[in-house]
């Protein structure tokens, strides 16, 4: 059984697995796959963006991105929230988040979802009805906090809380279910799951996602997660990646980027640094898909286990406050699963 000490690298694991999967695709967001090996080779190690890339010029290397900083940021709004979660506050908070990223000059915004959410919001439309139409991969790639936050039995609890943090944004169909597997996958690593079990929980937690939300046009989320796996596996690398940029997509769309960040686990056997190089080699939106990957396999596997002298070289996080968070979400889900709600959480994390 877990104790708080592993549970706790786990989730640590989950959100600096995901800065390493994030900076190290950095560099490479938005470019072809062909125009990444023209300009770095083949990324390995952290590599500063070239002078006019579209967003990250200027950037140092190994600089975490948007990914990351509200990944961050959702989870202190979690622990601020309490058993609500505070839609104003998020709202709010993702406002001052722009306002302070243009302010260090960068040009990594809002995502398209998020933006067209906060402006419907500025112009009158309630918090809980803006995101009725976001259906890109902002709310997968910030939803780490949730898997930690709560424990993956019962799987309709986690799934709803996922629900809960997209309404403003991203309250669709795929979006949700992308959201979903994600925090299932990121859940079940918490509890000392492996990467495959992990992506079982989260084609489960994707199916049920789907039926929440405004429904929207595209591909079915566990369907494509679970076929994007089976393409990809017993695969080389080269042929693994050659399938996911021609076949799975590694766009900003749900239903491209998240069953591609689940090929790239698969390919990675659940290595995270493996799963951040993979995905930085990519092309389309490397740095989302390079944090979503890396912060399943890093749940999975735990900050211990994860390459220190490369998290020594991340820009733009503080590893002590990324802990306190940790184990302040821990300390939610322990929480939970004590609560007497749950029987099967409470047996998750060995308190029965």
């Amino acid at each position: 059984m877990m104790d708080r000490t592993e549970t706790i690298d786990r989730a640590m694991g989950a959100l600096i697995g995901g800065a390493l999967g994030d900076a190290l695709g950095m560099p490479t967001q938005l470019l072809s796959p062909a125009r990444i090996a023209e300009l770095y080779g083949h990324v390995e190690d952290f590599v500063a963006p070239v002078v006019d890339h579209p967003v990250s010029k200027g950037l140092a290397a190994g600089t975490i991105t948007d990914d990351t900083e509200q990944a961050l940021l959702l989870g202190r709004i979690l622990v601020a929230s309490g058993d609500r979660f505070d839609h104003t506050r998020w709202v709010n908070a993702l406002l001052d988040w722009e306002c302070d990223v243009k302010a260090r000059g960068s040009y990594d915004l809002l995502g398209p979802s998020t933006k067209r959410a906060i402006d419907a919001i500025n112009n009158g439309v309630p918090a809980e009805e803006a995101g009725s139409g976001g259906d890109t991969n902002g709310a997968a790639m910030r939803i780490a906090p949730v898997g930690i936050m709560m424990p993956l039995e019962p799987l309709d609890a986690l799934v709803a809380k996922v629900a809960e943090t997209c309404r403003a944004t991203h309250n669709t169909s795929i979006a949700i279910a992308s959201a979903a597997a994600v925090a299932a996958a990121v859940s079940c690593g918490v509890a000392g799951g492996d990467w495959q079990a992990a992506s079982d929980r989260a084609v489960a937690a994707a199916r049920r996602g789907a039926a929440l939300g405004h429904w929207v046009t595209g591909g079915d989320i566990a369907g494509r997660i679970d076929w994007a796996r089976g393409l990809v596996r017993g695969k080389a690398v080269p042929d693994g990646i050659r399938l996911i940029v021609d076949l799975v997509g590694t766009g900003v769309a749900s239903q491209e980027s998240v069953p591609a960040a689940f090929a790239v686990l698969e390919i990675a056997g659940g290595d995270p640094w493996q799963a951040a190089i993979i995905s930085a080699n990519l092309g389309g939106d490397t740095d989302t898909i390079g944090a979503i990957a890396a912060g399943m396999a890093g749940a999975c596997t735990g900050f211990s286990r994860l390459p220190q002298q490369r998290i020594a070289r991340l820009v733009g996080i503080d590893l002590t406050q990324v802990r306190s968070l940790a184990a302040d979400l821990v300390s939610a889900r322990i929480s939970k699963a004590g609560s007497g709600k749950d029987a099967a959480a409470r047996a998750e994390l060995g308190l029965t």
